[in-house]
């Protein structure tokens, strides 16, 4: 079988000591794909570094919710813009809205993550969103973009509603590790289409059962799969040939390019951790 890892952070500082035998460890779990996400523009450059480097690997660039400042990020976003348009980078973001935590101004969040709609509409890539506490104005969002933009809601936990608007969009739903814990709703992922649902890690965050308290990883993608193919009474062979054919399908993998310019001596600037 071949799992793919639709969403994780190979650039956080976590894996600063053993990233290659974190790579190894994926192989070897059948981990054939793996998206790496960047958090700003910084990261992004490193999440390409990373990509260009090894071919299973492709990344993001985008400015997390968490790291959008009060001017909204047009600057950065001009750097986002230029990293973009390698074609190991395959979508926009992690961008979205965060209430939960705060950590930026609500009305620049928005203001960010209309921009990243905008950018991705611009270089014809999807959107990588993060909403936490603040699914009315995601919701906004995806209607205002609907037609015009794909997108994954990643992590998703509900509520239903918004399953339904983003499906009725065309978008995608991604899930990780939380649905192994007994407090997660399976109807969520029970109610997503065959062809319109990711599995991901978050990596270092998230850790599935039975792998909780430790440092996630892509290796352990395969227990999100098990738990999905539980959930939707499916056999995991199923849910992973699906999750495979739809991270490719959204992503865009089969026609991005590969690994070029490889760098295998080029540092990495550590990521810290995320709240």
């Amino acid at each position: 079988m071949r799992f793919a890892d639709s969403h994780c952070h190979l650039t956080d500082r976590a894996f600063r000591g053993d990233r290659a035998a974190v790579l190894a460890r994926a192989e070897g779990a059948g981990v054939g794909r793996i998206v790496t996400i960047a958090s700003d523009a910084a990261d992004a450059r490193d999440a390409l570094a990373l990509a260009r480097a090894h071919e299973q690997v492709w990344c993001t660039a985008g400015i997390h919710p968490h790291s959008v400042n009060g001017g909204a990020d047009g600057g950065a976003l001009g750097a986002v813009r230029d990293l973009a348009a390698h074609p190991r980078c395959a979508a926009i973001g992690e961008t979205g809205l965060d209430y939960y935590y705060d950590n930026a101004p609500r009305d620049a969040q928005r203001r960010s993550f209309g921009r990243h709609v905008e950018l991705a509409a611009e270089l014809g890539l999807p959107v990588v969103v993060h909403s936490r506490e603040a699914v009315s104005d995601t919701a906004a969002v995806i209607r205002e973009s609907a037609g015009r933009v794909t997108g994954v809601l990643h992590c998703f936990t509900g509520p239903a509603e918004l399953l339904a608007l983003a499906l009725d969009a065309g978008w995608y739903i991604s899930f990780t590790g939380i649905a192994t814990f007994r407090s997660f709703d399976a109807a969520l992922a029970r109610d997503v289409p065959r062809d319109r649902y990711m599995i991901e890690t978050d990596a270092p965050y998230l850790a599935p059962v039975p792998k909780r308290g430790r440092r996630n990883e892509p290796a352990f993608v395969p227990h999100v799969a098990a738990a999905l193919a539980r959930i939707r009474g499916e056999a995991l062979e199923q849910v992973a040939a699906d999750s495979w054919a739809n991270t490719a399908r959204f992503y865009g993998l089969n026609e991005r390019g590969r690994a070029a310019e490889s760098r295998p001596g080029e540092d990495l600037q550590e990521r810290g951790p995320r709240p």
